[in-house]
């Protein structure tokens, strides 16, 4: 699940293309975020789907972090 919905935000990204260098730097800034919140999102949803009681809170906010760190490291340069 996750790496569909990166792919999808990659995708969407790439389709931002310009010669412009502050195009480009304004596309590249997005991308950046909407892979960190996105990586989020998933990762929320995975550790909310494998934790259960307390310990899915635990899951959930660790999914979260790793979710968008990971989004961060693949999209932001």
């Amino acid at each position: 699940m996750l790496a569909i919905v990166l792919a999808g935000t990659f995708a969407l990204t790439a389709c931002q293309s310009s010669s412009n260098p502050e195009v480009q730097a304004r596309n590249s800034e997005f991308g950046c975020i909407a892979s960190t919140v996105g990586g989020a999102i998933v990762g929320g949803l995975v550790g909310s789907a494998i934790g259960g009681g307390r310990g899915r809170v635990l899951a959930e906010a660790v999914g979260i972090g790793g979710g968008g760190y990971l989004g961060n490291r693949l999209a932001c340069r």
